[in-house]
């Protein structure tokens, strides 16, 4: 296997897991419905899922571990994307609160700055904001 063969391939791992994340969240208050499966597809696309992956990670989303992200754009790009799929319902329960402040410190930050970021996320995000927009408003680049 070639190096590019070995990068592409920890590429899809990663995106895989990540997508199992949305999924789970998007999971955590039932079935999805379908602004959530609208967000759903989005992802499915822009993470190169294919047909299979999907239902594989659809039985069960908890296969693949949340990957830590070494730079701080890629974390916060994670839990960009997270509060895509929370806010597709255009609201946030209790289990998804949870999940994401789980799957913030999973990604690398540590407690106290997930619950900030997670804060100021939360009552910011119900604008549609873009990711440069996003880390300007969390004072974090």
């Amino acid at each position: 296997m070639s190096i590019v063969d070995l990068f592409e391939s920890s590429i899809h791992r990663n995106n895989m897991a990540h997508f199992s994340a949305i999924l789970n969240i998007a999971l955590v208050d039932g079935a999805l419905n379908s602004d959530e499966q609208k967000v759903i597809d989005c992802f499915v696309k822009k993470l190169d899922i294919t047909e299979n992956e999907y239902k594989e990670v659809l039985k069960n989303p908890n296969k693949y571990p949340i990957i830590p992200q070494n730079s701080i754009d890629d974390r916060l790009e994670r839990l960009l994307d997270l509060f895509k799929i929370i806010f597709s319902d255009h609201k946030i329960d209790k289990e998804e609160s949870d999940l994401v402040l789980r799957y913030a410190i999973q990604l690398g930050f540590n407690e106290q700055s997930a619950i900030l970021i997670i804060k100021k996320s939360l009552n910011l995000f119900e604008a549609n904001i873009d990711f440069d927009d996003y880390k300007k408003i969390l004072n974090i680049i």
